[in-house]
């Protein structure tokens, strides 16, 4: 049986998809503009790592966890014991579930700055974030392989991580003008 996990399968994993984020924003930035194709390309860079990071097993020698064995249902015990378990450069599991989903909040509000149904986009994407981190969690209910566990506390702060790259977005908009770039008239 092959087993895959751990923390250097998700920087591989996140390496391999920041290269192929910038091979579609070199593709892109004629016709979106660089500002716009970085932050189309970085949003879904950051949904791909997102992923990698939590629906890969933190070790590779886990092995499969039996069906009967995994959790029934999601952990409601907000900021319960989870978050001093598992540490990487000093950050421990809070700290990182509210960083990871950053980076995807400043790129959604670049992405969709361009338009002027950015306005409607840039909050809808917001809550389709807080979805994907919902999906996530359900995800690793159901997938027992992962030996990973649904936790309300996880949820919370993957949508406060979004947020405040939200409010980062925000700042960076009128700095980063995506919508002046390049358009392409047909």
């Amino acid at each position: 049986m092959v087993t895959i996990g751990g923390t250097g399968v998700m920087v591989l994993g996140a390496l391999a998809a920041g290269v192929v984020a910038v091979l579609l924003a070199l593709l892109t930035r004629r016709r979106l503009g660089t500002t716009s194709a970085v932050a189309v390309s970085g949003l879904l860079w950051s949904l791909v790592t997102i992923a990698l990071v939590t629906l890969v097993p933190t070790r590779a020698d886990i092995g499969v966890v039996p069906a009967e064995g995994r959790s029934e249902s999601c952990s409601w015990d907000y900021g319960g014991p989870s978050g001093a378990a598992f540490e990487v450069l000093g950050l421990d599991q809070r700290t990182l579930n509210v960083l990871l989903f950053v980076p995807a909040g400043v790129f959604l509000v670049l992405a969709v700055g361009r338009w002027w149904s950015g306005l409607l986009l840039a909050p809808l994407g917001l809550v389709a974030l807080a979805a994907y981190s919902l999906g996530i969690e359900l995800a690793q209910l159901q997938l027992a392989r992962l030996d990973r566990a649904c936790d309300v506390t996880d949820m919370v702060d993957n949508i406060l991580g979004a947020g405040v790259g939200f409010v980062v977005g925000l700042v960076l908009l009128p700095v980063l003008r995506p919508w002046r770039g390049r358009r392409t008239d047909h």
